[in-house]
């Protein structure tokens, strides 16, 4: 089974090695690294290892998202995985572990959990992805390996400029029916204060997450909504960003979603 891990780039400098060198580390050798850059000047393609298994492609793109589209069309592999530039896979053993899960269950989609460097606490991605879950936080594309199958009618929709990623999940559980399977290790160390945390691109995630939710989620919204303010989710989430309270909101969470595991 053939990963194909998609890296998009512009100037990225030293992170765009940092990255690709986590890759090449893996012990499961069965994998491609595309890389799409958008006219990078900084020499940072350069400075790339000799490896047949990192394939180049430059070609000018409008945005992140266009950039994963115009990458997807290279892809060789049997599933997808997009890194960015200064996210780093966790350990050695992470493709083999994932496709292990893969060949165990045969998923669509397959997920893990994920590290924010500087924060000592493991962010646990759900067991099962509910409507709950989509409504509140799915896991990242980072930790997502998706079958090819699931961008063979459409990629990232660039209506959605900070949530794209976002959008096409929904599609794949709720228009195409994708099977989901977590595995219980993590996939990636995410550097975070990218391109969705700016001030910015954060105040126009709100209003793509509620026409996202809207479109897939209709009225259910409404009663999600309610259970995020009654369960004081502003306060969660700033202890699951917090670098002191971290690592006790994580570990409570991870205990509930193996209690739910259990009695599922």
């Amino acid at each position: 089974m053939k990963v194909s891990v998609v890296v998009v780039c512009l100037n990225a400098g030293e992170e765009l090695s940092a990255t690709v060198q986590s890759v090449l580390m893996q012990n499961y050798e069965d994998f491609e690294i595309i890389i799409k850059d958008g006219g990078s000047r900084d020499g940072s393609l350069e400075k790339l290892p000799e490896d047949e298994r990192i394939k180049v492609y430059r070609e000018e793109d409008k945005s992140i998202y266009d950039a994963m589209n115009q990458a997807i069309r290279y892809t060789t592999g049997d599933y997808l995985l997009f890194l960015n530039c200064g996210d780093y896979l966790a350990d050695a053993k992470v493709l083999g572990r994932i496709v292990k899960v893969i060949c165990k269950t045969g998923a669509d989609i397959v997920y893990g959990d994920l590290r924010r460097r500087g924060q000592n606490a493991v962010i646990v991605s759900p067991e099962a992805i509910t409507d709950f879950v989509c409504y509140r936080n799915i896991p990242c594309h980072q930790v997502c390996f998706y079958h090819k199958r699931l961008f063979a009618e459409r990629g990232y929709d660039l209506a959605y400029p900070v949530r794209a990623d976002y959008e096409h999940f929904l599609w794949c559980k709720y228009e195409k029916k994708a099977s989901f399977a977590h595995g219980d290790f993590v996939v990636a160390e995410y550097e975070g204060e990218g391109y969705s945390e700016t001030k910015e691109n954060l105040k126009k995630a709100t209003g793509e997450h509620r026409r996202i939710t809207g479109k897939y989620l209709g009225k259910k919204c409404i009663l999600y909504r309610g259970i995020m303010i009654v369960t004081l989710q502003p306060i969660r989430k700033k202890m699951a960003e917090s670098r002191l309270f971290s690592g006790l909101y994580q570990g409570l969470k991870k205990k509930i979603y193996g209690a739910g595991k259990k009695k599922g």
